[in-house]
C-alpha cells in the first residue's frame, strides 16, 4: 500500500473540510465581509485588506485540515486583521475565523 508524503496529509485534510467550510459563509458574508467593507469606506480601497486575507488562505486551509496544529504567519496576521476591524470577528474563535476566509 502507497502512503501519502507527510507533507501531502494537511492538504488532503483540507479538501475533505473544505465543504464543511461552506457553513461558515454567513459569517464571511456578514461579520468579515463588513470589517472590508468599512474599510474601503473610509479609505476609498480594501486592496490592502485584501491583500492580507487572500495571502492567508493557504494558512487557513492548513489551520483548519490539522484542526489547530499548524498556525501559519499569514494566518495571524490576518485573524488579527480582522479582530482589529470587527467587533464580530473577536467574539468568534481562531477556527471559526479560518473557515470564513476559506468560504469567502
Amino acid at each position: 500500500m502507497t502512503r501519502l508524503p507527510s507533507l501531502l496529509v494537511p492538504f488532503a485534510l483540507a479538501l475533505l473540510v473544505l465543504p464543511l467550510a461552506a457553513g461558515a459563509s454567513s459569517f464571511a458574508g456578514t461579520s468579515a465581509g463588513s470589517a472590508s467593507g468599512a474599510s474601503s469606506n473610509s479609505s476609498g480601497s480594501s486592496s490592502g485588506d485584501d491583500k492580507v486575507i487572500l495571502a492567508a488562505r493557504d494558512d487557513a486551509a492548513a489551520f483548519v485540515a490539522s484542526d489547530g496544529q499548524i498556525r501559519g504567519a499569514r494566518l495571524q496576521a490576518a485573524l488579527v486583521h480582522l479582530r482589529e476591524q470587527d467587533a464580530a470577528a473577536r467574539e468568534s474563535s481562531d477556527l471559526a475565523l479560518a473557515q470564513a476566509l476559506l468560504a469567502r
